[in-house]
């Protein structure tokens, strides 16, 4: 540790002397600030109330994913191993062709097998998104001449968490590079955006590439052409089609605990209540967001329910199937408390979550080209969370301005 400090020094002594890599310097100090805590760091920003600085809430986050992470691993490896099982060949892959080669056999009961596919498969898209994001982020900060910090850490980390296993690394360098700078950085850097850029960062791709982000084959890392009758379809379509009918085969406690397809990182409910338990408790997620969020969901799922359809099957799907499909949990916990792009008001929080829920559950329900819904919801209602804070704060205003009148 102490030969890293000393090599920052040095190369920090010589850009100061001004060298000839002096255009490379605010890269490097970023990428070494991720390590050690630097001598100047952010003390105040527009979403901290305290004297927790950025990187703290950075770390906390990151400590709050790690079931996810853990989740996303397992989880890709044994639904592909599983996919295998039933008939399906393994991708035409270097992660494949590594397992192989180390002599390794496919059984998705063994968990440690699950974990080490799943791990070729997520590991590189994560250090894809961070990669891109920290030479990305300080560049584009040196060209506006804003700050440059350690903002860019949990968007590294959500953005891979988002995405389908199969995902090929140059979308995921495109999207992260797209959601950095025309949601993030164009509007002043980390504190001044106001909508998510791991969102943005996934919506970009799902619209640019819906192949690679849609479809029964996306989810499962393995090749269907030679699995016969398998199918990869996440459940969420599958209800999208058959309505409860088809969930009525599946397990629901599969589904909360995550043993199902979909991206790797959204689809265990348990996983994202774990990170959620940690949000709360140290004050960095708002309970108030997140409860709005499932008070909407069980109000219009539950209203649907008792309206019922004979052409839309999604009409019959409860709110404690919504809660556990696709990634209604995971925008829950990670994008919609987004302390940035979110409301900031106590009563604007409720408000936002359960304009969230509300509209989660009518593009998943009533929009059949679109069945998971949480993506879009959270980003629409980002452009009118300060339109809702607006409102409140006046309201608190004029009731100060009624009391002190006199």
């Amino acid at each position: 540790m102490q030969f890293l400090k000393d090599a920052h020094l040095n190369v920090k002594h010589h850009f100061e002397k001004g060298g000839k890599l002096e255009f490379f310097y605010p890269i490097w100090e970023a990428q070494f600030t991720g390590l050690f805590t630097p001598g100047e760091v952010t003390r105040t920003a527009s979403h901290v109330r305290d004297g927790l600085d950025n990187k703290r809430l950075m770390i906390t986050v990151v400590l709050a994913l790690l079931p996810c992470m853990g989740m996303a691993m397992y989880n890709t490896g044994f639904q592909a191993q599983l996919a295998i099982a039933q008939g399906a060949m393994p991708l035409d892959t270097w992660q494949a062709w590594l397992f192989e080669a180390l002599g390794f056999t496919y059984d998705f009961k063994n968990p440690l097998l699950n974990v080490l596919v799943g791990a070729g498969q997520y590991l590189p898209v994560m250090g894809a998104a961070l990669a891109t994001g920290g030479v990305v982020e300080p560049l584009t900060a040196m060209i506006r001449k804003h700050e440059i910090n350690e903002g860019f850490l949990v968007t590294g980390m959500l953005i891979p968490l988002t995405l389908p296993p199969t995902i090929p690394l140059w979308m995921v360098v495109l999207g992260t590079a797209f959601g950095t700078v025309f949601a993030k950085e164009i509007f002043g850097g980390t504190g001044m955006n106001f909508l998510n850029p791991a969102l943005t960062s996934r919506a970009f791709l799902f619209f640019a590439y819906p192949a690679a982000l849609s479809g029964d084959a996306a989810w499962i890392a393995a090749d269907f052409s030679q699995a016969d009758g398998y199918s990869g379809a996440t459940l969420l379509s599958q209800a999208a089609v058959s309505g409860e009918a088809a969930l009525a085969e599946a397990s629901w406690m599969n589904a909360f605990y995550g043993f199902v397809p979909g991206s790797m990182g959204e689809t265990s409910a348990f996983a994202c209540l774990l990170g959620a338990g940690l949000l709360i408790w140290t004050g960095i997620g708002s309970w108030r967001t997140m409860a709005g969020v499932l008070g909407g969901t069980i109000v219009v799922a539950g209203l649907l329910n008792v309206v019922g359809s004979d052409t839309n099957p999604m009409f019959q799907v409860p709110w404690y199937w919504h809660a556990v499909l696709g990634g209604w949990a995971f925008g829950m916990v990670f994008m919609a408390t987004d302390p940035v792009s979110s409301a900031f008001t106590n009563q604007g929080k409720l408000i936002y979550g359960a304009l969230i829920g509300v509209l989660v559950v009518l593009i998943r329900v009533v929009n059949p080209a679109y069945p998971e819904g949480m993506m879009l919801a959270i980003l629409f209602m980002n452009m009118f969370a300060p339109l809702i804070d607006h409102f409140f704060v006046q309201a608190n205003i004029r009731r100060r301005e009624a009391r002190y009148a006199a």
